[in-house]
């Protein structure tokens, strides 16, 4: 049965035509390079911005395509099964930064921020991980305190994409008493910001081609009228508000991580063979492989299901948290498996499955870990 989403359209579908033979063309030839220096070129992000592929959901009246999230999901979904290299740093600037200023942003700051992000030439990040504060956003000790017409911000964060790269960065800041009503989200721009000060670019086990950077915040300055919403305290309410939305898109990287490693696996075992045979004869093989494409497949249509009830509006943070959790288990299973089939040649960072592995690992803690996820399910039974 040949399956298209039901979020489809012939519109999408011509765009993602277009947009699938750029990225083979034009960014898949780099990625080696990508991966080598830990960190996407600048002009990748120019190319991405005149395809019109950076900030589609966002208004035409900002720089976007006045489109709904299909649209984000198509692209994204493309990106991993082409070119993951630059998909983590684009979720993270296009699929949540650039909609925090959407929807909690001021006219003058969406104007000023959003079409410069369209054209890839503003890159977005978000401060809200430190060194001993992860999925308990409560408790950020981050300090912002407005001083005449700035707010001086103290601080130090972690885990931080785009860090190396951003030049206007979310942090979420303590702004008032401890709690959840005292954060707030605040843009800084981080050009000509003397107390604003990048790490270094974090060596990690996976997605080596994002520039992932700790960040220090010595004084650093953001005008008073960079507060997101208005007014201070809101900003606890504004991440559960979009939470949502960034978990969908981790779960949407998922499913197109698990069709590809499915893909390839079936591929490599059709042509490799052993006692005379190709892998892909042996039942071992066949059944397990049967089983992780039925598993993809459950996982696409529930996200499907879940892509239509965010451009519905109605996207829930429980079926988000499903979605999230049990999408990266699986695509961690499945990665692992295919990896398995491959034998030694899995274990060579040369071969894509090999890369695949140690990038899918970390779809378990970012957006908040899949045993955070489980206690927000939990609370809903």
């Amino acid at each position: 049965m040949q399956y298209r989403s039901p979020w489809m359209t012939e519109e999408l579908e011509a765009f993602r035509h277009q947009f699938r033979k750029f990225l083979e063309k034009d960014l898949a030839p780099h990625a080696e390079k990508w991966r080598k220096q830990k960190m996407v070129d600048r002009s990748a992000w120019l190319k991405l911005g005149e395809m019109g592929a950076l900030v589609p959901s966002i208004p035409e009246a900002y720089g976007g395509l006045g489109a709904s999230f299909a649209y984000d999901a198509a692209i994204y979904e493309d990106m991993e099964s082409i070119v993951p290299e630059a998909l983590s740093g684009v979720t993270v600037s296009s699929g949540i930064v650039a909609h925090y200023i959407l929807n909690y942003g001021s006219e003058e700051q969406k104007q000023r921020w959003l079409p410069a992000m369209a054209r890839g030439e503003l890159i977005g990040g978000i401060a809200m991980t430190e060194p001993g504060t992860g999925s308990d956003l409560q408790a950020v000790r981050t300090t912002a305190k407005l001083e005449g017409d700035n707010y001086v911000i103290n601080g130090q964060t972690t885990f931080i994409t785009n860090g190396q790269n951003a030049d206007v960065i979310i942090v979420v800041a303590r702004t008032g008493g401890p709690g959840a009503k005292g954060l707030s989200l605040i843009a800084m721009e981080t050009k000509d910001n003397p107390g604003f000060k990048r790490g270094r670019n974090l060596d990690k086990i996976g997605l080596h081609a994002s520039d992932t950077s700790e960040l220090f915040f010595e004084n650093a300055i953001a005008p008073k009228e960079n507060l997101l919403g208005g007014e201070e305290g809101k900003g606890f309410v504004q991440l559960m508000q979009q939470l949502p939305q960034e978990r969908l898109i981790i779960a949407v990287g998922a499913v197109a991580a698990m069709e590809r490693a499915v893909k390839l696996t079936t591929d490599y075992t059709r042509e490799r063979k052993a006692f005379g045979q190709p892998i892909l004869d042996f039942q071992n093989t066949a059944f397990t492989l049967a089983e992780r494409k039925t598993e993809a497949f459950i996982a696409r249509v529930f996200v499907d299901f879940c892509i239509e009830r965010l451009i519905a509006g109605d996207l829930d943070a429980v079926t988000a948290s499903m979605a999230k959790w049990w999408t990266t288990q699986k695509q961690v299973e499945t990665v692992d498996e295919c990896l398995q089939l491959h034998g030694g040649y899995g274990y060579m960072q040369e071969y894509p499955i090999g890369r695949m592995f140690v990038d899918s690992r970390i779809q378990k803690i970012y957006g908040g870990t899949n045993e955070v996820m489980k206690l927000l399910i939990a609370r809903s039974l």
